[in-house]
């Protein structure tokens, strides 16, 4: 109920009217049947700006640390990825993450819309950054198709430390759907899951523009703060 009253009465009117998004490629997303949106992830509007300019809901995996953060902020971000139907998830794999994937088979079995980041993380720097297998898995198992998403000039809009966007024209990109049934019955074979995933990011990197990098997005954002600490204790 809080996210068609967001999307249509709150939020998404201003959104539409302040920032006027644009979008190409919205009849590659079905009009009914489950499927995954798989984006590129810049900065925290993205999560807004995308499913503003679909008539269906989006439901999004969401980190799981939103659902758990003490205090009246911790309150409020539960209340609000609750009850617009975010679905928690531990991103340090494996069996943390299992509770989430059966989460997300059972939305997708239901006919809906899923909306996802295969990097796992927002982007450092606004390059792609490599996939993670969630996406391929949830594909293979649940046999629906992946369509990608191009988030662009979100990470102009709200560069880190800014937290009202500027006032710029967004853009979503929605890619052709990808077709993963010669994978059928395979979603347990690693090699296959890194090739589902590969294929999903150098279709996210031709519509987003983006320069790839093959290296996890988590892993480089642990390296930075790992310099800045370290440049913190040379300078005290």
């Amino acid at each position: 109920m809080l996210y068609w009253l967001l999307k249509k009465v709150l939020l998404g009117p201003l959104l539409r009217i302040y920032y006027r998004p644009w979008a190409e490629g919205t009849e590659n997303v079905p009009k009914e049947g489950p499927a995954i949106l798989a984006g590129n992830h810049l900065t925290v509007v993205d999560s807004f700006f995308m499913p503003l300019t679909l008539e269906r809901k989006v439901t999004f995996w969401a980190k799981s640390d939103y659902f758990t953060q003490p205090g009246i902020k911790g309150w409020f971000k539960r209340f609000f990825f609750s009850r617009t139907g975010n679905l928690p998830v531990d991103r340090s794999g494996g069996r943390a993450s299992e509770a989430a994937m059966r989460s997300a088979l059972k939305l997708l079995r239901q006919g809906e819309l899923l909306g996802l980041y295969p990097e796992g993380t927002r982007s450092p720097d606004g390059r792609l950054y490599r996939g993670k297998t969630g996406a391929a898995r949830l594909a293979l198992e649940a046999r629906v198709p992946v369509i990608p998403v191009a988030m662009i000039g979100t990470a102009e809009m709200q560069p880190p430390g800014r937290l009202i966007p500027k006032r710029m024209r967004p853009g979503v990109r929605f890619g052709k759907p990808l077709d993963f049934s010669r994978y059928e019955g395979m979603e347990a074979d690693r090699y296959v899951l890194r090739a589902v995933t590969d294929e999903i990011m150098y279709a996210l990197m031709e519509l987003s523009g983006q320069e790839y990098v093959d290296v996890y997005a988590a892993t480089v954002k642990a390296k930075l703060a790992a310099e800045q600490r370290k440049d913190g204790k040379d300078t005290a």
